[in-house]
Order: C-alpha cells, then sequence, then structure tokens
C-alpha cells in the first residue's frame, strides 16, 4: 500500500486542481492520498468527488501555518471539523495576513525595478483561497523576470531577501489544540526543514502534552541523518511517524507524488488517533473517502 500523506492543489499553491490533483495520484500507483491545502478546506469537496471516480482513499486536510517563538512551524491537520469555529477564525486571519503581504512585496519588487502589478499575481492565483508568495513567484516566472518558483524564493521572496514581508500565523500550541477540539489529528510538517533552529525533542514533547500526534520524518527536506534522527525521536515519543511527497505540481521540483510514503502501520495508528479524536471532542468530522 502507498500511502502519500501531504500534497498541494489549485486551492492553495499547487498547479493542479484537486481533481486533477487526486487523478494524478491514482495514476502515480498511489492506493491512499491525503490532500493538504494551506490554511483551507476549500479544495475538499472536488477531491471528494474526483477520489470517488478513480477509486483512491483521500485523507482531507489542511497544513496550516503557525509559529513557535520566533520561528514558523507548518502543522498538518487530518479531518478537522472544518466548521469548528476557532479553528476557522484563526485560519481567517492566516488567509488575511497572506492576502495583506502582497501588496507590499509587490512595492518592494518595483523598488528594485520590476515591473509587476496586482493583476499579474491574480492571474496567476486563478481564484484561489490562499493567495500568497507562491503566487507572486509565478508571476515573476510569467513575466520572464526568474525561471522557476525557486530561484523567485532564492533571489527576492524567501526569508532575508529584499521583497519578503513577515505575516500572521498562529501560535502552535493553540493551533495543535483547535484541531483536537475540533476532532482532528495533527502531525508537524517537515520539522527540521527550511530553518537553522531546529525542535528539539523536549520541544516535541511539549507539543505532545497539547495533543500532537505525529512527526512527518520522510520529506525531501530532510537528509538520510535528519530522517534517522527523528524518526528515533518519534519512537521515543511515541509519535507517529509520517512520510509524504509535499507535491505542488510543476510548482515545486523534484516533489513527485509517491517521492517519500507513509508506512501502512502508522497510517491505520493516524486512523485510530483520528477516530478516538473525534469521538471525544463530538464534532461531525470528514470521513475517509474510501473510492
Amino acid at each position: 500500500m502507498r500511502i502519500d500523506l501531504h500534497t498541494h492543489s489549485r486551492a492553495s499553491d499547487g498547479t493542479q486542481t484537486p481533481r486533477e490533483l487526486v487523478h494524478a495520484a491514482a495514476a502515480a500507483g498511489l492506493d491512499v492520498l491525503a490532500i493538504t491545502d494551506h490554511d483551507t478546506s476549500a479544495g475538499w469537496a472536488e477531491a471528494a468527488e474526483a477520489a470517488d471516480e478513480c477509486g483512491i482513499e483521500l485523507v482531507r486536510g489542511m497544513e496550516i501555518s503557525t509559529k513557535h517563538g520566533r520561528r514558523g512551524v507548518h502543522l498538518l491537520a487530518y479531518l478537522p471539523d472544518p466548521t469548528y469555529a476557532p479553528l476557522l477564525d484563526e485560519l481567517s486571519s492566516v488567509l488575511d495576513g497572506r492576502r495583506a503581504r502582497v501588496p507590499m512585496m509587490l512595492d518592494r519588487l518595483r523598488a528594485l525595478g520590476i515591473d509587476i502589478g496586482a493583476d499579474d499575481v491574480r492571474r496567476a492565483a486563478r481564484g484561489t483561497a490562499a493567495t500568497g508568495r507562491p503566487h507572486v513567484a509565478d508571476a515573476l516566472v510569467t513575466l520572464g523576470v526568474v525561471a522557476d518558483r525557486t530561484e523567485a524564493f532564492d533571489r527576492f521572496l524567501g526569508a532575508g531577501r529584499p521583497a519578503n514581508v513577515d505575516r500572521y500565523a498562529t501560535p502552535l500550541l493553540d493551533t495543535i489544540r483547535h484541531v483536537a477540539a475540533a476532532g482532528g489529528v495533527s502531525v508537524i510538517a517537515h520539522p527540521w526543514g527550511r530553518s537553522l533552529h531546529r525542535l528539539s525533542e523536549a520541544d516535541l514533547a511539549g507539543f505532545q502534552d497539547a495533543g500532537l500526534s505525529g512527526l512527518e520524518v520522510d520529506h525531501q527536506d530532510h537528509d538520510p541523518q535528519a530522517r534517522a534522527e527523528l524518526r528515533a525521536i518519534a519512537n521515543n515519543l511515541g509519535l507517529v511517524v509520517t512520510g509524504s511527497s509535499d507535491h505542488h505540481g510543476a510548482g515545486k521540483n523534484d516533489h513527485e507524488l509517491g517521492v517519500n510514503t507513509t508506512a501502512p502501520d502508522q497510517y491505520a495508528r493516524l486512523l485510530e488517533l483520528a477516530a478516538d479524536a473525534a469521538s471525544a471532542a463530538g464534532r461531525a468530522t470528514p470521513e475517509i473517502i474510501r473510492g
């Protein structure tokens, strides 16, 4: 059984529609797919229809932008009730922060002599609920300023680059608690990727006390040593170990569907924890689509 628990569609910053993503996953030989767009459940309904069409098992989730201290942390939330008001309020604040910084980034790019406007970004975003840096990057690609998103982030949009603007992110511990109260389970995405400040075992134990269920260990941002160390930490703490592609379609190189996968026994554990969380919260949570 091949299981990929972290993917993105055009509902956030992927380049495929939710339907296209699900069909691509089936064509790639995946048995189970999680759709985890940034800070939104907007792609769930279309993805569920596509899962029925092609016979793949679908887990509905999202990747939430959070902060712990001064460090950005992405939290994968699986099967939360999408109508739970405290979680919805936080997601709305995060999305507002994403959108609000786009004009400021464009101002900084224009100050660098790049002729880019809001219409360029709107065309790149194509109506997504989560407009942000990747769409500015796509606009720069279309304008011929850079070759791809990676170059856009490396030169202009990444942390410490001249057009980067900080934005709101919800506190990590609060988000873990909101996900649990919404009947879902949470896994920290690429915990040792994209940052010089690694979360320690003590940090992760504290998150577990708040309701964290797992760690995304097998990810393209983790080298073999990091994976081994994270797997040992997860085993020490009794956390679920996941692996995934973090697929964005053509928006991210070297993240093909199924490039990393989750072991079936770990997936089963995650679903057991999700069932327990839904029961404890008394929420109407999404069912697994078994296409």
